[in-house]
């Protein structure tokens, strides 16, 4: 039986809640299909940070480093700063095994009402890839006369030929695999950003020469925002940069009906180093506890887990009885219109594997 070693890291607030929910999923999904998850759990997030400063050990990423992938739960705690919890975890794992693509689906299931009024027949269907270790989030810059009335802040984003042209023919390769449209969509702001935006521009059509089976698109972020909403149903794989792409995945998130939908990877597609999953919603303090938290993103997560391990159809499995729970009706979490609970919801995946 083949076994897999799992690093888990629940994290904060409804992290906790959903990772053993994950778990049960991905253990009945081995029972089945012949293999085998051993997890080693790591208890480091904001309750690690209150006890010693920081948010994971010292020797954190020796530790997760020999896993053959990293299971996420979520980050975050009001008493705080986003940027000390971010950097203190998130970023350094992303960094340092060098997860450069960002990965988030957009499916509207069958059964999940859109915010959106779409016309009969249209579909979300849809990905961002997004670029995970420079652009942004380089935290390179700094502050001058700090914390004085007349503080400087400096924060430069750095875009490398290298690092966009990765992300690129990522994207155009997963869009010839995808069964889609075959349409690869490129977002800047390159009319405001004449320097890294403009090199993005060209990276993406040097890159789109060597796949001419693929149609393309180029979009400014502020047009992209907006299509997302009028014509969501038009785009097949989204390529951006490391901010544009957090945001305008929080956007296609909550058009597919719930943040609690919204899956994601962190890939290595390399394989040098383990890649990380994990939902996209958060540490959610405002209902953490109560055992309402919809599992489905963090077990749509651990499916995207599974299919990076070779186990493609263990993931298709679970992808199809969630599905199936979503299209049936009765049983979702509040985010959904339900009254379940976490459980529950998670108890009926189960029936349906």
């Amino acid at each position: 039986m083949r076994t897999f070693h799992i690093a888990v890291i629940a994290g904060d607030g409804v992290g906790v809640e959903v990772i053993p929910q994950a778990k049960r999923v991905l253990d009945e999904a081995g029972r089945r299909r012949q293999f085998r998850l051993d997890y080693h759990d790591f208890d480091w997030g904001s309750d690690h940070y209150f006890r010693h400063g920081r948010m994971m050990p010292v020797d954190a990423l020796e530790l997760l480093r020999p896993s053959d992938a990293i299971l996420l739960g979520a980050v975050g705690h009001p008493k705080i700063p986003d940027h000390v919890t971010l950097n203190g975890l998130l970023l350094p794992i992303r960094r340092a095994f060098d997860q450069f693509a960002n990965v988030r689906p957009a499916v509207l299931f069958p059964g999940v009402e859109s915010p959106l009024a779409l016309r009969k027949g249209e579909r979300i269907d849809f990905v961002v890839v997004r670029e995970n270790t420079e652009g942004e989030y380089a935290q390179v810059g700094g502050f001058v006369y700090h914390e004085q009335p007349e503080e400087v802040a400096i924060q430069t984003a750095v875009f490398t030929r290298r690092g966009i042209d990765r992300i690129v023919r990522f994207a155009f390769e997963l869009a010839r695999r995808r069964n889609g449209k075959k349409r690869v969509t490129s977002v800047t702001k390159s009319n405001a950003q004449g320097f890294g935006m403009v090199l993005w521009d060209r990276a993406f059509a040097s890159g789109a020469a060597e796949f001419p089976d693929i149609s393309t698109e180029s979009l400014l972020v502020d047009a992209a925002a907006m299509n997302f909403i009028r014509r969501p149903e038009s785009f097949d794989v989204v390529v951006a940069s490391n901010l544009f792409g957090d945001i305008l995945s929080d956007i296609s998130a909550m058009i597919i009906g719930s943040m609690g939908l919204a899956a994601s990877a962190n890939l290595d597609p390399l394989r040098r180093y383990p890649s990380m999953f994990e939902p996209v919603h958060g540490s959610a303090p405002d209902i953490a506890g109560k055992g309402i938290v919809n599992p489905l993103a963090t077990i749509l997560s651990a499916a995207m887990m599974l299919d990076h391990l070779g186990e493609a159809d263990a993931a298709r499995r679970v992808e199809r009885a969630i599905a199936d729970v979503l299209a049936e009706g009765p049983v979702r979490t509040p985010d959904l219109g339900g009254k379940s609970s976490t459980v529950e919801v998670t108890d009926a995946i189960l029936d349906k594997l």
